[in-house]
C-alpha cells in the first residue's frame, strides 16, 4: 500500500453544502479528521437588524426551502416572548398541523430521495426508480402531501407566506383541510410501509455513546414546544439554553460548531435523538408499529436515523388527521394583535433535522436590534467530524472510491443542511 492515498469525490450528491473530508493516520491508525465547511457566510443575523418584527417571519422562511416552518416558528415564539404575547390554542393547534406538514415533504425527501439509494447501492433516486419505482412514487406522492398541506395553512408550499407573529394572516377554511383528508389516510399507511421497508435495511455497526440532545414535552413529541433534555442528564427551559451551549469558530470550517458546555464536547440533535429521548410521547400507531418493527428500543447507531424518521413520519401523519378531524370551525380571531416594545426572547423548535433555536432582541424603536440563530447542521457539524473518526478504520482496507462513497453515507445519515448547491468532497488521507 502506498504511503498516501488521496480519495476525492468531486460531488457529494445528496446533501446541501460544499466540504471537504482531511484524515491524517499515524502509525495505521486516525490520529485527525477534519469535516471543512467552506461555503460563504449568509447573514441572516446582521440583515434581520433594523428590521420590523413583522418581516422576521417571512424573512428567516428563507434560511431554508425544506424547512422554512422551522424557522418561522421558531421566529415567531421567540418574538411573542419578546411581546408578552399568548396565542390562544386554536392557534397552537394550526402551528401543530403546519409543522406536521413540513415534517412530511421533508423526511419523505430525505428517507426516499436523499437517503435510500445509498442503502440499496445506487447513486441516486432517479437510478433507483429503474428497480424500485414503487418506493420512489410513494416517496414523491408523500412529499406531495405534505407540501399541499404547507400551501392550505401557510398560503405556499415553499417559504410559507400566511405565518405571521401572532398566529396566521387568514386561518385556512375548513372545507379545504378536510379535502386533504382521503390524502392524509392514504400518507399515514404510506408512512407504515415506509418503515417496515427501511427497518429491514443492513445498517454498518457503528454503536455509539451519544450525548443526545433535543427538545421533551411531557404530553405530545416535540415540534414546537419543550425543555431542553441531554442523554448527559441536562434538563433545561428553553431561556437557559445560552448557559449550556455556545457555538465556536473552527480553523477549518466557515460552518460554526456548537458545543456542549462546561468541557466543550460535541454532541447529536435530530430524528435520533428525540427517538430516544421522546419515544413514549409518539402517537399510539408510530409506536405499535416500531414495536411491531422490533424499534421500540434505544437506537444509538446513527446510520439507523432513517428508521427513526419513519417512525417520525408515521406520527406526524397521525397528528395531521387528528388534527383536521378536529378542525370543524375556523378560529374567531387568527391573529393576536400587538404593539411592538423593547424586549427579549428565545425559543426552540424541532426542526426535521434537529433542534433549532432562536434568540432576538427588540429595541426601544420597536425594531430588532439583535438576533442569534443556532440551526441543527451547526450543532452536529463536531458529532459528524467524531462519527467519521471511528468509521473511517472500517472502510481503510476499501477501494479509494468505494471508501469514500461510504463515508459520503455516514454525512447523509444526517441529513445535513448547509446550502442547496454544488457540492464537493475531498477526502485526503496522510500516512
Amino acid at each position: 500500500m502506498s504511503a498516501k492515498r488521496t480519495f476525492e469525490v468531486k460531488a457529494l450528491s445528496r446533501v446541501e453544502g460544499e466540504g471537504a473530508l482531511y484524515v491524517r493516520l499515524l502509525d495505521g491508525a486516525v490520529d485527525h479528521v477534519e469535516l471543512n465547511i467552506y461555503e460563504p457566510p449568509r447573514f441572516f443575523e446582521s440583515f434581520l437588524r433594523g428590521r420590523s418584527v413583522e418581516e422576521v417571519p417571512d424573512i428567516t422562511a428563507r434560511i431554508c426551502g425544506i424547512c422554512p416552518v422551522a424557522y418561522q416558528m421558531s421566529s415567531c415564539h421567540a418574538l411573542e416572548k419578546a411581546l408578552g404575547l399568548q396565542v390562544p390554542d386554536e392557534i397552537r393547534a394550526l402551528r401543530r398541523l403546519l409543522y406536521c406538514g413540513e415534517w412530511i415533504e421533508s423526511h419523505a425527501l430525505h428517507i426516499y430521495l436523499l437517503h435510500l439509494p445509498d442503502f440499496l447501492g445506487y447513486e441516486s433516486a432517479l437510478s433507483m426508480a429503474n428497480d424500485h419505482a414503487d418506493a420512489v412514487q410513494r416517496g414523491l406522492r408523500l412529499k406531495k402531501i405534505g407540501n399541499d398541506l404547507l400551501a392550505r395553512i401557510g398560503g405556499r408550499a415553499v417559504h410559507p407566506v400566511n405565518v405571521t407573529v401572532g398566529g396566521f394572516y387568514r386561518a385556512p377554511r375548513v372545507r379545504d383541510l378536510q379535502e386533504l383528508l382521503p390524502d392524509i389516510e392514504w400518507a399515514l399507511q404510506a408512512s407504515i410501509e415506509t418503515l417496515r421497508l427501511v427497518a429491514r435495511l443492513d445498517f454498518p455497526p457503528l454503536d455509539r455513546d451519544y450525548d443526545f440532545v433535543s427538545l421533551r414535552h411531557p404530553r405530545e413529541y416535540p415540534m414546537n414546544a419543550g425543555d431542553v433534555v441531554t442523554a448527559s442528564g441536562l434538563e433545561i427551559p428553553v431561556e437557559e439554553y445560552e448557559q449550556h451551549f455556545q457555538e465556536r469558530h473552527v480553523r477549518q470550517s466557515t460552518a460554526l460548531h456548537s458545543v456542549l458546555l462546561p468541557d466543550e464536547r460535541c454532541y447529536l440533535v435530530g430524528p435520533l435523538a428525540r427517538f430516544n429521548h421522546c419515544y413514549e410521547q409518539l402517537s399510539p400507531i408510530a409506536k405499535r408499529e416500531a414495536e411491531r418493527c422490533g424499534v421500540d428500543g434505544a437506537m444509538e447507531n446513527n446510520f439507523r436515523s432513517i428508521v427513526a424518521r419513519a417512525v417520525e413520519l408515521i406520527t406526524a401523519c397521525d397528528e395531521a388527521r387528528e388534527l383536521i378531524r378536529q378542525y370543524t370551525r375556523e378560529p374567531a380571531v387568527s391573529r393576536v394583535p400587538f404593539t411592538p416594545r423593547a424586549g427579549e426572547g428565545c425559543h426552540a423548535t424541532e426542526a426535521p433535522r434537529g433542534l433549532l433555536y432562536h434568540r432576538y432582541r427588540i429595541g426601544d424603536d420597536g425594531l430588532i436590534a439583535e438576533a442569534k440563530i443556532t440551526p441543527p447542521t451547526s450543532q452536529n457539524q463536531g458529532q459528524i467530524e467524531d462519527d467519521l473518526r471511528a468509521f473511517v478504520p472500517q472502510v481503510l482496507d476499501l477501494d479509494d472510491t468505494t471508501a469514500a462513497r461510504r463515508c459520503e453515507h455516514l454525512i447523509r445519515n444526517y441529513d445535513p443542511c448547509i446550502s442547496c448547491a454544488t457540492h464537493f468532497l475531498r477526502w485526503i488521507v496522510e500516512r
